[in-house]
């Protein structure tokens, strides 16, 4: 069954992973994300439906245009495949986290926690509403996947992170996060997705009011988000997720220092880093924050 599940999150990931394609062009040139249709960008013919199937349509047309054989960007069929891998990963991390197990001939599901998020003490849950908030938190991971990778790549490409993406993923991450905390019987969980996006929001305000240069309201605003669905997982989660921006910026940074790829005025756009750091968070947050603390005896 999670063979099963994680193949359909992968083809419907490269679905959205089309679509993010025109959000990411679009959105940033202030053009409608839903009209006109998709077009080739140096001949305007339109782009038929079955030269619009995600990664292999590319393929079948060598990266080139049908009809003026203009290339293509080979960051179309990359963003695709990435979605399509990132959301089977998420459905892979989610189904052995909780060990799903669907039975045909039941409403209930019976899922074991390995982790504890819902605090189940023998890892069986058949409560249909349980499954429920399974699912419902699964579909907003997958939402803050597709986000992620749009403003990932909007920030690379403008600099700049879209309000039109990034204020929206405080009310449908709230909403979905809220409904799956009351679904598993945790509302406790919203406390900590209060504190862990006003805590990360407070703390890019003022790295934003210290270094203006090297912080933009873009970053503080989305650090919000990243907070929310941090704190909501649990302290690990929000620890590891905020310290790993930090790291991995800085280590891609330096690197281009090193290679003088940049110099050290130049701007680096450090959504990408927030968005990666967090989930780093996500996935083994829990786990790494245990280990560290390990080394010190305190757990």
């Amino acid at each position: 069954m999670l063979v099963f599940l994680v193949a359909v999150a992968g083809i419907f990931g490269a679905l959205i992973g089309s679509f993010l394609n025109v959000v990411i062009y679009r959105v940033p040139a202030k053009k409608s994300i839903v009209s006109p249709p998709s077009a080739c960008g140096s001949c305007g013919a339109r782009i038929r439906p079955w030269d619009n199937v995600p990664v292999v349509s590319w393929f079948v047309l060598r990266g080139r245009c049908r009809d003026c054989g203009a290339r293509i960007s080979w960051r179309y069929p990359a963003v695709e495949l990435g979605t399509a891998v990132f959301f089977g990963g998420v459905v892979l991390w989610a189904g052995s986290t909780f060990e799903w197990v669907v039975s045909a001939s039941s409403t209930n599901g019976i899922i074991g926690s390995t982790n504890g998020i819902y605090g189940s003490t023998n890892g069986i849950v058949g409560s249909t509403s349980e499954m429920a908030g399974i699912v419902v938190l699964a579909v907003g991971l997958l939402y803050f996947a597709a986000i992620s990778v749009a403003l990932a790549m909007i920030d690379i490409d403008t600099h700049t992170l879209p309000n039109k993406i990034v204020l929206p993923a405080y009310i449908v991450g709230g909403v979905l996060l809220t409904a799956s905390a009351l679904l598993l019987g945790e509302p406790e969980r919203l406390l900590g997705g209060l504190i862990g996006g006003a805590a990360l929001f407070a703390l890019y305000l003022l790295l934003a009011i210290i270094y203006p240069g090297g912080m933009g309201l873009g970053d503080v605003k989305l650090a919000g988000v990243l907070g929310m669905y941090l704190g909501w997982l649990g302290w690990g989660e929000l620890f590891v997720g905020a310290f790993g921006a930090f790291l991995l910026g800085g280590v891609f940074g330096v690197a281009l220092l090193l290679g003088r790829k940049v110099g050290r005025k130049s701007s680096i756009p450090f959504g990408p880093w927030m968005l990666a750091g967090a989930w780093v968070g996500i996935f083994a947050g829990d786990a790494l924050a245990g280990g560290y603390l390990g080394l010190f005896g305190l757990v």
